[in-house]
This record gives structure tokens, sequence and C-alpha cells, in this order.
């Protein structure tokens, strides 16, 4: 009688035969042999891919700012900035564990810096800026759940510093 172990050595090659066989070559063995260069097949035009933007993705068009710093919205913003950021990020342009946020509004879009708040994880994914952040700071901002308009009054107080 024949144990579970002594099938299993007895399949044992077999199975390696069947694997070696199935990774062989992509080429067919009828290309491969032939010595007539055959017309390569028609490849359809791509364009890079371009990844798809999650729902509520903020692009210029969503944004006006005004001349004048909106003082209501950057005292609402402080709340939330006391309430959810001030342990990672600084008024200043010094880093405490992610970049600190005067200045910023001179190097990142609008758009760019409100997309960072509400869609973090997409940003960090898709954008090589977000990404660069990661890696000088070793860690990825975590969803801070803010709606557009809370968003949106940050920008302001950055905006303000």
């Amino acid at each position: 009688m024949y144990t579970s172990f002594s099938l299993g050595r007895a399949f044992l090659p077999l199975s390696f035969a069947l694997l070696v066989a199935a990774c062989g070559s992509d080429t067919p063995k009828e290309a491969a042999s032939s010595d007539t260069p055959k017309a390569a097949a028609p490849v359809a035009d791509k364009a890079p891919a371009t990844p798809s933007y999650p729902a509520g993705f903020i692009t210029a068009d969503d944004i006006t700012l005004g001349k004048d710093i909106d003082q209501g919205m950057v005292t609402e913003a402080k709340k939330i900035f006391d309430a959810k950021c001030h342990v990672c990020h600084g008024l200043t342009e010094e880093k405490v564990i992610g970049p600190g946020w005067k200045g910023v509004i001179n190097e990142r879009k609008p758009e760019w810096i409100m997309n960072m708040m509400l869609h973090t994880q997409w940003m960090v994914e898709n954008d090589p800026d977000a990404q660069a952040l990661v890696e000088e700071t070793k860690t990825v901002m975590p969803d801070q759940e803010l709606t557009k308009d809370q968003a949106r009054a940050m920008l302001e107080l950055i905006r303000s510093l």
C-alpha cells in the first residue's frame, strides 16, 4: 500500500516535467524554427496611461482665490490645524514630521495642496512630488477626513503665512 508520502515522491518527477514544459519559451515552435522572417503583428497606438482621478479631485477650475485673504476661513482653518495638523506640521518653514507650511503656496499649486489634504493616498500612489515628500519624511500623512470646504479653508491659512 502506498502512503501519501510515497505517492508524492512518485508524482514529483512528473510534476517537474510538466512545470518545465509549461514555462517554456513564449515563442511558438514553428516561429522559432522558421528561417524566414514574419511580419510583426500591428501594434495599436497606446497613449501613456493616465491615472483615473478619484471622485472630488480638485482642479484649478475648482478654486477661486481672492486677492485678499479670507480671515473667516483662516480662523476656521486654525481650529482644524490645532485639532488635526499641529502634531506633524508647523506654521513656519520648519519641518516637524511633515513640511512646515510657510511658503508652500509658492512651491505648489493650490489644487495640489488641496488634493494632498483630500486625496492623500491617491497622491502618494500617483504624484511624483507627493512620492518625493514621502521619501523625504519617511511617513505618509493619514487621511484627516476633511471636507472640500475645510481643505479650502486650510489652503487660505497656508496662503496667509
